[in-house]
């Protein structure tokens, strides 16, 4: 029982670290704790030599999936380079705010939205893609999504859709690759966390602070906690789950009505 997720020896493609807040750099811990070999990939050659400095003796490759001939030529670099990946992580998210910051979601640009959709959604698609000689049969693809899309938070806009989206391409992923394999694809959909990149959201520590005190136990979801159920969609044990998302919230979903957030509420209303 010493290895149940049965994830020591196999290799892991991992992309999305940018520093130690990461969700990337954490499921790669978790995963090279548990035996498994991490190949990372990083938007840029400046991030390469930062994030080498966090992973050890771990490979760090370069590729911005905004550029499909990055991306191919990544793929054609881990076949010379490796025989094979038992899994792949895309942990890969970008909202192309402007200038003048939040704007009401109806004055989102088609440029802002294509070009969070190409980087935070079609990633996923064109990596598979690219990827898909060199998945295992059994391979598991995991996303990293958001708890819920229907929260209409306006402090996040336009990349609730996309991360929609994100999620509806997981049943067709995993259907089109049932034609010739068992790669499965599954997303983790964790409650507000502590990142670099959520911290330039406007307003978000406001939202994350109300989301801790919403969820069942009071304390906000661990980046440690997404990354452990990242590594159970990556192993055999969770063999029989596909084109699902699992969310990470510590019950938040269902405690909107919890006497700890109705009360301050009533209470700051106006009386007659």
């Amino acid at each position: 029982m010493s290895d149940f997720l049965q994830l020591a020896g196999r290799r892991i493609a991992l992309f999305g670290v940018a520093n130690r807040k990461s969700v990337a750099f954490h499921v790669g811990r978790v995963l090279q704790d548990a035996g498994a070999e991490v190949v990372y990939v990083v938007r840029s050659s400046a991030r390469q030599a930062s994030v080498a400095k966090l992973v050890g003796e771990a490979p760090v490759y370069v590729c911005d999936v905004e550029h499909q001939d990055q991306i191919d030529a990544l793929a054609a670099k881990l076949a010379t380079d490796f025989d094979g990946f038992h899994g792949l992580v895309h942990s890969i998210a970008f909202a192309a705010y402007d200038e003048r910051g939040m704007r009401p979601f109806h004055e989102t640009s088609r440029e802002q939205l294509l070009r969070t959709f190409d980087v935070s959604c079609f990633s996923l698609m064109a990596l598979a893609n690219a990827m898909k000689d060199q998945l295992a049969r059994d391979a598991s693809v995991v996303t990293i999504s958001i708890s819920t899309t229907r929260m209409a938070s306006e402090n996040y806009g336009f990349m609730a859709p996309v991360k929609a989206a994100l999620d509806s391409s997981l049943a067709f992923l995993a259907k089109s690759f049932s034609q010739f394999s068992e790669v499965r694809f599954n997303a983790v959909a964790p409650g507000l966390l502590k990142t670099s990149a959520s911290a330039g959201i406007p307003g978000y520590v406001d939202s994350y602070l109300y989301a801790e005190r919403a969820t069942l136990r009071g304390r906000a979801v661990a980046t440690e906690e997404v990354a452990n159920a990242v590594a159970f969609l990556l192993s055999p044990r969770s063999s029989g789950m596909n084109a699902q998302r699992l969310v990470i919230d510590a019950g938040m979903e269902v405690n909107y009505f919890d006497p700890r957030l109705v009360k301050p509420a009533v209470d700051a209303l106006p009386r007659e």
